[in-house]
């Protein structure tokens, strides 16, 4: 029973450090994309769960100039991905409200 314990501790630990660390690539992305470090900060916390690695890696390539948090989500359309435009849109419009997680 203690090694299952163990193991389960471990588990839990090791997925708090993924997470963190797709959360630090996201708001990564976020600001190579234009977007703020506030703002970026904001919307990874929301993103990150709802999304697969895979949508998280199209964001990724939508590197860019600073724009507005309106102009990065017309750009997330170009992927084409439902999911992805339904998450991101989202996650802008209660950052943007002030609402945290």
């Amino acid at each position: 029973m203690r090694k299952v314990l163990t193991v389960l501790a471990l588990t839990l630990a090791l997925s708090g450090c993924v997470q963190g660390i797709v959360r630090g690539r996201v708001k990564s992305a976020l600001v190579g994309a234009g977007l703020s470090e506030p703002v970026s900060a904001c919307m990874a916390e929301h993103m990150v769960d709802k999304l697969t690695i895979s949508q998280l890696r199209q964001l990724e390539a939508l590197q860019g100039p600073k724009r507005s948090l309106f102009d990065y989500v017309m750009a997330v359309r170009r992927i084409q991905d439902p999911e992805v435009i339904r998450v991101t849109a989202a996650a802008a419009g209660l950052c943007m409200s002030g609402w945290e997680r």
